[in-house]
């Protein structure tokens, strides 16, 4: 891919979930890898996660990995089995501190806004910063989680942004002010457990909308609003929350196991 084609858009194959495979810069970066059959059932200590839907490609289709943007590896549903497979063959990981630590020296840690430059093949550097991330309410402990911002090293602050579980806070309105995000991978699907209390986990529909305002010059693209039990929204939901505020324009739903491309220009 030349750079000139990089710069006026990104390729992006989506798997499942909260699983894509970005093309930037000539790397091959995943998502939240979640790699195992639908059916799959995941206890707790609490709660049982539920498995409704399996991957589009398998691992062996996607080829070579440079870098796995891992936004925490405690809940199954970002990194399942075959996933957590998947990590041992990537050159990088990238996550938490306290997920690099049970990770065992896989992962390169990274608190919110800090970054690391990794080289890319057309000759730039992409610039991963890891952005805040709140799993639901102020009040909660669901373990820490960020999500990431990616630029190029003479494109600094146009970004791609992938979300990873969070709601709608501040810290995702600060990413808003720090970066021309052109295109977000928000996770949606307003997640809930009903054993851990009545709250959203992940982005509303709602939500999505005050993302999407903030974000004034980025195509949206959901992630992680099916594939599991515990979502309470879905892409109908999703489509006549962002019509009702007429911006279901800036919405690109990706097709499982294509090959897309979505302008960043």
């Amino acid at each position: 891919m030349a750079a000139s084609s990089i710069e006026r858009e990104l390729e992006f194959i989506y798997v499942g979930g909260p699983t894509a495979v970005l093309e930037v810069g000539g790397l091959r970066l995943i998502t939240d890898p979640t790699f195992d059959p639908a059916g799959g059932e995941y206890p707790t200590r609490l709660y049982v996660l539920r498995k409704t839907q399996g991957p589009a490609v398998s691992p062996k289709t996607i080829g070579p990995v440079d870098v796995v943007l891992l936004s925490h590896d405690h809940h199954s549903d970002n990194l399942d089995a075959a996933g957590r497979a998947l990590l041992s063959r990537a050159k990088r990981v990238i996550t938490t501190p306290a997920g690099a630590e049970r990770l065992q020296g896989w992962a390169v840690r990274l608190t919110p806004w800090d970054s690391i430059e990794i080289p890319c093949r057309d000759g730039r550097k992409l610039i991963i910063t890891a952005t805040p991330a709140r799993h639901g309410p102020a009040d909660g402990d669901r373990g820490p989680v960020i999500g990431f911002a990616l630029a190029f090293s003479d494109w600094p602050l146009r970004a791609i942004y992938v979300s990873g579980d969070t709601v709608w806070f501040d810290g995702v309105a600060e990413v808003a002010r720090r970066f021309d995000v052109r295109v977000a991978f928000l996770f949606m699907g307003a997640a809930r457990v009903a054993s851990v209390g009545p709250a959203h986990l992940t982005m509303t529909a709602l939500e999505g909308v005050e993302a999407t305002r903030a974000f004034s010059n980025a195509t949206i693209v959901p992630l992680h609003f099916e594939g599991w039990e515990h979502f309470s929204e879905g892409r109908d939901d999703i489509i006549r929350t962002f019509a009702a505020a007429r911006i279901e324009r800036r919405l690109f739903w990706p097709i499982p196991g294509t090959r897309m491309r979505v302008p960043l220009a």
